[in-house]
């Protein structure tokens, strides 16, 4: 492991190595500590068995190696018996994505490429791999010899026997959310994934057959509702799917709109072709009453949530997150954001993004060109805001505190970089048409903007189960800040013990 910033990494780069001995002090002695433990394998392991080395292609830190370096280093290791070089990118303290969403899939294919035009052995390409299309078109572009994925195969282990199989449509795709692997790992728990929630806990959470084929009705077609429906039907219930709207997806349709979390549609793919392949009966468009769930064996009520809109005056002039995402309303160039949970912020990173390619993107996170910048890392060019935005809470603890360990950081800064104003503290004392009027710190303030958007927080939709009862998952639950993870989990432990 010779990336990542551990400790290999760490002897080869001279923010880290300070030695002054046989181990340090140039660039050939920080790295005598990979060759040697490499040699040493090699003697150990004999000439048939492979050695795989990840080595740090871009150290995208301050003191990070050069890419003479790199090179060099390749050059030794191959010398010393490594058999493939599978690549890295980027420190765990690198302030550059590197395999969150916010990572364009496939990011760093020109960085493999470039070790593979002068690499002696096969190079294994990573990083932000999770589809079968794109694990066939690196080798086959020339730009590496093999594939590595690991988090795609938590969300679906079955990923390469089903693309073997001709039913790609049908792999549950990683979402690069980290929320349940590294975030747990980093917390010390046990490693999952939000998209499937029986990762390494396959012998706890069991989908055994159901021994009679009973009847499941479902209300609700978001992930909660999804992930119930198809794991009744895989375990060989008769299961009828309802959802009032005319596309499946809930909150996940909303949530595939923010800029970086596009691969979220990717989950709604696969949802609906399960849904196809297990033959459920899917009901669009219908608003379940109880006259439709009479007879069902079981009725599990999957309703979801709807945005509250507090109680400010003048709240009638402004719009709700729901109403900006699904396009039913365009706002204007200045945008007060009511609520900086993850929707708030999400709705801020919606509001300011400018459509970008791959260069740009690099550009605005500071990567760039390794021959000649140390570590790939340069000085990152400012980001063009598409509207000016002011995000504004209550509490008085920093905006976005609460996001994922791993990822909530890059959220962060996207912020920063596209000038978003954060106010916290705020009472908020009414809507009028020159904007939102606020009092912070005892002081009055206008936040002058052309719409104010409400995300602060959602209600829980129970009218359905307080009428007919059955089981409760998901928002229509727990309307608290929206977690895909609780939800799907919660579908599947409940599914699994009917």
């Amino acid at each position: 492991m010779g990336s990542e910033g551990y400790l290999i990494n760490q002897f080869l780069a001279a923010r880290t190595n300070d030695r002054t001995d046989k181990w340090g002090g140039s660039a050939s002695a920080r790295m005598r500590f990979p060759i040697e433990i490499v040699r040493r394998s090699r003697e150990l392991v004999g000439d048939g068995f492979p050695i795989i080395y990840r080595i740090s292609l871009l150290d995208l830190v301050e003191g990070g190696q050069t890419w003479d370096e790199v090179v060099e280093l390749a050059g030794e290791l191959e010398e010393a018996g490594v058999s493939v070089f599978n690549t890295g990118i980027g420190w765990h303290e690198a302030r550059v994505p590197t395999i969150i969403t916010r990572v364009p899939r496939g990011a760093r294919r020109s960085a493999t490429a470039r070790l593979k035009e002068i690499a002696n052995v096969p190079v294994c390409a990573s990083n932000r791999i999770n589809s079968p299309e794109m694990a066939e078109d690196i080798p086959a572009s020339g730009r590496a010899d093999l594939v590595s994925m690991a988090r795609p195969l938590l969300a679906d282990p079955e990923f390469v026997a089903k693309a073997r199989a001709d039913r790609a449509d049908e792999i549950n795709t990683c979402i690069a959310c980290n929320r349940a692997c590294l975030d747990h790992v980093f917390a010390n728990k046990l490693a999952s994934c939000p998209v499937n929630p029986r990762a390494a806990r396959e012998t706890e959470l069991i989908l055994l057959p159901t021994r009679t084929r009973q009847s499941v009705a479902v209300v609700g077609a978001g992930p909660a509702g999804l992930a119930a429906a198809v794991n009744a039907a895989e375990r060989g219930f008769a299961v009828t799917l309802f959802e009032k709207s005319t596309v499946i997806g809930g909150q996940f349709r909303l949530a595939m709109q923010i800029p970086g979390k596009e691969d979220f549609a990717e989950t709604l793919r696969y949802f609906t072709a399960r849904l196809e392949a297990l033959d459920v009966d899917v009901r669009l468009s219908t608003a379940a009453t109880s006259a439709d769930l009479a007879g069902f064996d079981h009725t599990i009520i999957a309703t979801g949530v709807v945005p509250r809109m507090p109680a400010i005056d003048g709240i009638d002039l402004a719009v709700s997150y729901a109403d900006v995402l699904s396009g039913r309303v365009e706002v204007g160039r200045r945008v007060a954001v009511i609520g900086a949970g993850g929707i708030g912020v999400d709705m801020s990173v919606f509001l300011t993004h400018r459509e970008e390619d791959l260069d740009e993107w690099m550009a605005h996170w500071g990567v760039g060109d390794p021959t000649l910048h140390p570590g790939g890392l340069t000085e990152a060019k400012p980001r063009e805001a598409a509207r000016e935005v002011t995000l504004v809470q209550r509490k008085e603890t920093p905006i976005g505190i609460g996001l994922g360990k791993t990822s909530g950081w890059a959220h962060r800064a996207v912020l920063k970089q596209s000038g978003v104003v954060q106010v916290r503290g705020a009472t908020y004392d009414r809507i009028t048409a020159e904007g939102l009027h606020i009092t912070v710190d005892g002081e009055s303030r206008l936040i002058e903007c052309d719409d104010v958007v409400i995300c602060a927080g959602r209600e829980s939709v129970r009218d359905l189960y307080d009428e007919v009862g059955g089981h409760l998952i998901g928002g229509a639950d727990v309307a608290a800040e929206l977690d895909a993870k609780r939800a799907i989990k919660q579908a599947t432990e409940l599914v699994a013990a009917l």
